[in-house]
């Protein structure tokens, strides 16, 4: 069994894909479009949604699957209740990963040593999903 978050970006899918693959090196491994459904959308089923916007992907960071949208596109989404958290090789790693991540985001919790990382810290991206950044210490 598997656990994977699914995102829902209100039609800044695209946008959110390839500033993970810039501050994250994510690789898409699906994308699929509205346009490109075999299946007309039934009428009056909900607001009419643009062909390009993202019906569907796949992608990676690291070994993690995730997965997105650009769901429905009625409107501002809220992530919350939720963090996502990824570890770094090491240090400067953290900072690296810290700094892509808030860039056009908010700091929630500046990257610093704690007495369980080395490096730890939380940060919202330009998107608004909830991230922690830890090189975790070692445990006895």
């Amino acid at each position: 069994m598997q656990v994977q978050p699914y995102l829902f970006f209100e039609g800044r899918c695209e946008e959110a894909l390839a500033f993970y693959a810039k501050a994250l090196g994510a690789e898409v491994t699906v994308m699929m479009r509205y346009k490109d459904s075999p299946t007309p959308q039934p009428p009056g089923d909900c607001a009419p949604v643009p062909g390009d916007n993202i019906m569907h992907a796949n992608f990676r960071i690291g070994e993690t699957q995730l997965m997105a949208s650009d769901g429905m596109a009625q409107g501002p989404a809220a992530f919350k209740g939720f963090s996502l958290s990824i570890t770094a090789p090491d240090d400067a790693g953290a900072r690296r990963i810290f700094d892509a991540l808030a860039e056009g985001g908010q700091v929630q919790m500046p990257l610093a040593p704690t007495f369980f990382a080395s490096s730890f810290g939380m940060v919202a991206d330009r998107f608004g999903v909830s991230w922690m950044v830890i090189v975790p210490v070692p445990m006895p």
